[in-house]
């Protein structure tokens, strides 16, 4: 019986085993197969970044679009804190702990000179050679290069604006003023006859902001903080803007004493509510402003800055720029995400859907950006004479003394002379101990 048993197995597997052979032979083809469109290993690098300012669904689907063109490549990205010093602070932090928990960092433009010096960012002439360069505006390009090397791509680029009521404007019969007195006169004329609505409001805390709207009120009145790349800030000229700031609030009474607590989103809800005649804000609230349901839909101008006559009006040059942590575990991931951040075709939907502007100067020519953005055509001649805040590694420490000495002026706690006087004291022993400024 037994025999039996083994003879009925033994002849089972035997008729079974072509089949068997059969199956494995066509399993090693099989199997290969169905794993050529997933990589056998993923890597995960990390975008650490300031809040997007317009659709962050348009922002999240561009992140998509990268990891669909690269299979094996997925992007967590990581939103830090709306402030601009906490963003700051938040790097120094890890990056002087080496730390290397993120990859690729969005870096303001003041911050690139530090961050280069410190050590903290790998060098990226391979991913921004000279001829790619010569494609951006050569602000941004400066601002990213350190000692006659690349540590950043230039994002997007920003530079201070005057938003307008273009209704109201025509409803009383006046143009866009040139001259900060015009604006000063007409805001006047129209806020006695509009009931609730604010003169002008533009950003007055005390933090880096606040140092960008004095820059171009000095700029304006020929009068600067630097001079031959020396630190002059006690100048006339410079006395004489800062009393307008203050006056205007104070004296003039067309700007709200509540813009000495305002940053760009406060002004930008004021205005954006239907609350003021004049803003002065970056060119990103333009897409906000524009969105369907918007109080101001179809009702907001653009134009540069005023003067206060006799020369041009002035804008500080602002924006973002992409870096690569030297601690980076995934440095050549991180190095094809930021190219494809700043390629023509991301910047270019990014104006669209979010708002943010090109660094690219080509891009101010194409058709279906200008069609859909009239005002985006004379925005290339105000980025490409944007003046920059002084261009050194030690500007942080130099606005820590200007922030709280402006924020003084405009509360009425110190004349601008004494602001002045102070700023040239303390920032001078700054940029002594250093390198000095560039910036103009």
């Amino acid at each position: 019986m037994l025999e039996a048993t083994k003879s009925c197995i033994k002849t089972a597997f035997l008729s079974t085993l072509p089949c068997l052979l059969l199956f494995i032979f066509l399993f090693s083809f099989i199997t290969p197969c169905a794993s050529q469109d997933r990589p056998a290993r993923e890597t995960t690098i990390v975008f650490k970044h300031g809040k997007i300012a317009g659709d962050q669904r348009a922002f999240r689907a561009i992140i998509e679009e990268f990891e669909r063109r690269n299979p094996g490549i997925r992007v967590r990205d990581e939103v830090l804190p709306s402030s601009t010093d906490e963003q700051h602070q938040f790097y120094v932090i890890n990056l002087e702990g080496r730390s290397s928990d993120f990859d690729v960092i969005s870096m303001d433009v003041i911050w690139v000179q530090e961050f280069a010096r410190a050590g903290w960012l790998r060098r990226l002439d391979h991913v921004f050679p000279p001829r790619e360069r010569e494609l951006f505006f050569r602000g941004p390009v400066d601002a990213v290069t350190f000692e006659g090397g690349v540590y950043a791509v230039p994002w997007y680029i920003d530079a201070g604006l005057l938003y307008y009521r273009k209704d109201l404007l025509e409803r009383y019969g006046f143009s866009p003023p040139d001259t900060w007195a015009e604006l000063v006169r007409i805001a006047k004329e129209i806020t006695a006859r509009e009931t609730g609505l604010y003169g002008f409001v533009w950003q007055g805390k005390q933090y880096e902001g606040l140092v960008c709207n004095a820059m171009e009120y000095m700029w304006s009145n020929g009068g600067g903080l630097m001079a031959d790349g020396r630190l002059d800030a006690l100048r006339e000229e410079n006395v004489r803007a800062l009393a307008f700031m203050h006056d205007l609030i104070h004296e003039y009474r067309v700007s709200p004493e509540l813009v000495t607590t305002a940053t760009e989103e406060t002004t930008r809800h004021i205005f954006g509510n239907g609350r003021a005649l004049f803003m002065r804000n970056w060119p990103y609230a333009w897409n906000i402003f524009e969105r369907e349901g918007s109080a101001v839909k179809g009702k907001v101008g653009v134009k540069t800055l005023p003067s206060f006559g006799g020369g041009p009006g002035a804008s500080t040059l602002g924006g973002w720029q992409l870096g690569v942590s030297r601690y980076s575990k995934h440095p050549a991931e991180a190095e094809r995400f930021v190219r494809f951040l700043t390629s023509y075709s991301v910047q270019k939907e990014l104006a669209l859907t979010v708002g943010y502007k090109p660094t690219r100067k080509a891009l101010y020519l194409d058709p279906e950006l200008r069609k859909a953005q009239p005002f985006i055509a004379g925005l290339r001649r105000v980025f490409e004479t944007a003046r920059p805040r002084p261009l050194t590694p030690f500007y942080m420490m130099m606005t820590q003394v200007l922030q709280p000495e402006l924020s003084s002026v405009i509360s009425g706690l110190k004349t601008p002379e004494e602001a002045l006087r102070s700023i040239q004291r303390h920032a001078g022993r700054i940029l002594e101990a250093g390198e000095p400024g560039r910036g103009r």
